[in-house]
C-alpha cells in the first residue's frame, strides 16, 4: 500500500510502498477514503513531540472496513465507519467513569504492523496511522456511520469537531445563557463556536489573528469578532459581557501568548478550558491567589471528553438536520501525492481543514 512517510522532523513526507499487518484479536482493517491533516499532525511532524522516525501520521480519518480480525463483533466488512485514535479498553479506572480518552490499558500491538520495503519497522503514528491506504486499528477506535454521509465531511468527526465541540458541550457543560469566548478560529475552534451555539450561549466571542477565520467563525455561530492585532481583547470582551469578562474561554490555539491572553478573559467564577495541544514545553505562570479569591476554574480538554458510541451518531444526527456544519469545514481536497501541499496550506493559515481523498 501508498502510505506518506516521515523520516526527518521538519521534512516533506515521503510517499513509499509499506506493507501492513493483517487485524489481530479485536483488530479492524480499514480502506481509506479521507483523512484530514490536524494541527496535532503538522505539530509531530515538525518535531514538537518528540518521536520515533519513520513514522505515518494521519488520525482523523474515515473509511470502509475491508477485514475483521478475530473477536471482532459489532462490525462487518463494508461498514462505512469514522477512525479515531481513541483506543479504550472499556474497563479500567478511567473508562469505567466514561473518560475513555484516558484509557489506562496498554492496547498496544504485538509485533510491527507497519514495515518498508528492507522490512524494518513503521510507527503508526497516534495509533492511527492513516496517511495511508489502509489501516489496522481497534475495534474500540471506530464508529459506525450511515452509508448516505460524505466519507470526506464525516473524517472531521474524528478529531476536530468532537475535539473543539466536546470541549463545550463534555468537558465544560456550558448552560445556555453563559458567556463563551474561543480564542483560534481553525478547524477545532469553530467547533467550540459550534457547540457553544449549539449550547445556546450568548455572548460567543470569537478571537483569531486571521480576518478570514473571523468570518467564519460568525458563519459558526458567533455573535462578536476581535482580531487582537486591531483591538485590545480584554476591552472587547469587557464591552460584551458588563465589564465581567467571559463565563468560559476556550483556549483552541496551541501557543503560549494565546494561553496567556485567555486567562485574562476569564471571569470571576469563570472557566478557563485549554483545548489545542501546545508543542512539549510550553508553559505560563497564573497568580494562585487571584484564581482562589475569584473562584475561577482550569481544565484541560482531550479529545473533547468525547464518548465515541454515544457522541458521534449524535452528532450524525445533527448533521443530517443540518444543525452541524461539517462540509463548510473542508477548504481543500488533495491526493496522497499532494499531501505536502496540504500540509503547507494549513501551516499558512489558508485553511480550516484540508482533507486528503483517496481514490
Amino acid at each position: 500500500m501508498k502510505a506518506a512517510v516521515l523520516r526527518e522532523f521538519g521534512k516533506p513526507l515521503v510517499i513509499e510502498d509499506l506493507e501492513i499487518g493483517s487485524p489481530q484479536t479485536g483488530e479492524i482493517k480499514v480502506k481509506m477514503a479521507a483523512c484530514a491533516i490536524c494541527h496535532s499532525d503538522i505539530i509531530y511532524a515538525d518535531g514538537g513531540w518528540g518521536g520515533t522516525l519513520p513514522m505515518v501520521l494521519g488520525h482523523e480519518a474515515a473509511g470502509v472496513i475491508e477485514e475483521v480480525g478475530p473477536g471482532v463483533s459489532r462490525l462487518n466488512v463494508g461498514d462505512h465507519v469514522v477512525v479515531t485514535l481513541i483506543k479504550s479498553c472499556g474497563h479500567c479506572h478511567y473508562c469505567d467513569q466514561g473518560h475513555f480518552t484516558s484509557c489506562e490499558t496498554d492496547l498496544s500491538r504485538d509485533g510491527d504492523l507497519l514495515t518498508d520495503s528492507s522490512g524494518a519497522s513503521v510507527v503508526q503514528g497516534l495509533s492511527t496511522g492513516a496517511f495511508a491506504e489502509y489501516v489496522v486499528v481497534d475495534q474500540s477506535q471506530v464508529v459506525v456511520i450511515p452509508k448516505e454521509i460524505p466519507l470526506d465531511s464525516a473524517s472531521l468527526l474524528a478529531c476536530g469537531v468532537i475535539t473543539g465541540l466536546g470541549a463545550v458541550t463534555n468537558t465544560a457543560e456550558v448552560p445556555a445563557g453563559a458567556s463563551v469566548v474561543v480564542i483560534g478560529n481553525g478547524g477545532v475552534g469553530l467547533n467550540s463556536i459550534q457547540g457553544a451555539a449549539l449550547s445556546g450561549a450568548h455572548p460567543v466571542i470569537a478571537i483569531d489573528l486571521n480576518d478570514s477565520k473571523l468570518e467564519a467563525a460568525r458563519e459558526f455561530g458567533a455573535t462578536h469578532t476581535i482580531n487582537p492585532r486591531q483591538d485590545n481583547a480584554v476591552d472587547g470582551v469587557k464591552a460584551v459581557t458588563n465589564g465581567r469578562g467571559a463565563d468560559f474561554v476556550f483556549v483552541a490555539a496551541g501557543s503560549g501568548p494565546a494561553i496567556d491572553q485567555g486567562l485574562q478573559l476569564i471571569s470571576a467564577t469563570g472557566t478557563f478550558v485549554m483545548v489545542g495541544m501546545p508543542p512539549t514545553g510550553v508553559m505560563t505562570e497564573i497568580e494562585m491567589s487571584n484564581l482562589a479569591a475569584a473562584s475561577q476554574t482550569i481544565k484541560g480538554s482531550k479529545m473533547g471528553s468525547i464518548r465515541l458510541q454515544t457522541d458521534i451518531p449524535r452528532l450524525v444526527e445533527l448533521y443530517q438536520s443540518g444543525r452541524l456544519k461539517l462540509d463548510e469545514l473542508v477548504t481543500g481536497r488533495y491526493s496522497l501525492e499532494q499531501i505536502n501541499e496540504a500540509i503547507d496550506s494549513a501551516k499558512r493559515g489558508e485553511a480550516l481543514r484540508n482533507v486528503i481523498v483517496f481514490g
